[in-house]
């Protein structure tokens, strides 16, 4: 009698693999979202520029509106990432150079929210820009206070680094709310007076010191590990600029606090903050302009030695912004023409390094390297 062969056990499901969108973010990290950033301080850094061109508001509204529709692209493809790759997306928060970069978040939301106050109103109105910019500070301010204190602290219990391993990276997560007191002074005059408008300053006033102060630990380190240990990396190379960043921002708030403290502070605090802007930005600026140099320098060599194109090329794009805001903001406070000499120059160089980003950006997504799996 022949028996039926009993039927093979039928194989356990495997996922299907991932295709279209969801593969194409899975290699997505938080580092794109210095794109952004460097979209918006284009328009940041030319609404207040000190020359008057024929075309040159409508052309920054544009860079508002790009960079605006760069992060909402970049939000809903970080939430696939998140959804979809979520052992990719632990392995980048518990890996120290990553991590450091979920910093651009919250300065991704800060730069767009301010640029709306600054260009986008032209195009959506007062009221519907107050409202963007208010919703943008509120979560760019939330998630960057977490960053600064959750990215450190995973750097000390859970990443293991060595000392030769410091790198300028390190300042985004501390940096965020600098940007948060550099921005939230242009919501002061749409607050009730009084109260409100003192709590609001004098928050951005303690995130200022907060984010200085940690820079100030945290830089000295970074110097040390160039000097002891040699170059970065080539690739890493323009992540030197990252230093500018707390450099020309912090000049940028100084500024920004003394434009609104005459109209909220007591006289004796609002000649203080004015004073301070000046005492203050004037040799940051000095050290900001020395690190560039430096910095450029470093950058010449490593391309001297075959650096090619990686997205820490953004690095080139907001911190020299940062810069340009604060030789702006010096310049109205000193009433000195060489700081709106330099902010132009500055906003010509950054203007430059944007175009040359954005391009190979471009170039590399359409090639499909740079989301390509390492």
């Amino acid at each position: 009698m022949v028996t039926a062969a009993h039927p093979a056990p039928r194989p356990r499901s495997l996922p299907l693999p991932a295709s279209g969108v969801r593969a194409a973010v899975r290699q997505l990290g938080p580092n794109w979202y210095a794109s952004v950033m460097g979209t918006a301080i284009i328009a940041n850094a030319g609404a207040t520029l000190p020359v008057h061109l024929a075309g040159l508001r409508t052309g920054l509204t544009v860079m508002w509106a790009l960079s605006f529709v760069l992060l909402l692209v970049l939000l809903g493809a970080r939430a696939l990432h998140w959804a979809h790759h979520r052992d990719r997306a632990r392995e980048q928060l518990l890996d120290p150079t990553v991590a450091p970069f979920y910093g651009c978040l919250s300065m991704a939301l800060l730069a767009v929210g301010a640029g709306t106050v600054l260009v986008g109103q032209d195009w959506i109105g007062v009221r519907a820009a107050i409202t963007v910019d208010a919703v943008l500070f509120v979560a760019g301010t939330v998630v960057g206070l977490a960053a600064a204190v959750a990215i450190p602290y995973l750097m000390v219990v859970r990443h293991r680094i060595a000392a030769d391993e410091a790198s300028p990276v390190w300042l985004l997560p501390v940096v965020a709310p600098m940007v948060s007191a550099a921005v939230g002074p242009l919501l002061l005059p749409h607050l009730p007076a009084g109260q409100a408008q003192q709590t609001l300053l004098f928050a951005c006033y303690a995130m200022f010191g907060l984010s200085l102060l940690a820079t100030l630990v945290m830089l000295p380190v970074i110097f040390a590990r160039l000097v002891t240990a040699g170059p970065l990396p080539l690739l890493l190379t323009p992540t030197l600029f990252l230093v500018l960043g707390p450099l020309g921002q912090s000049t940028t708030a100084a500024n920004k606090f003394a434009d609104v403290a005459g109209g909220v502070l007591p006289a004796s605090y609002a000649h203080g903050f004015t004073a301070f802007a000046v005492l203050y930005g004037v040799p940051v600026m000095g050290f900001a302009l020395m690190w560039l140099a430096l910095a450029l320098a470093m950058v010449l060599r490593a391309r001297r030695r075959g650096m090619g194109f990686a997205m820490t090329w953004w690095a080139f794009t907001f911190p020299v912004g940062t810069c340009v805001t604060g030789a702006e903001g010096l310049g109205r406070h000193t009433g000195l023409v060489v700081f709106d000499g330099l902010a132009v120059v500055l906003y010509v160089g950054l203007v430059g390094v944007w175009v040359v980003a954005a391009v190979r950006t471009v170039c590399g997504l359409l090639g499909g390297r740079l989301l390509a799996a390492p």
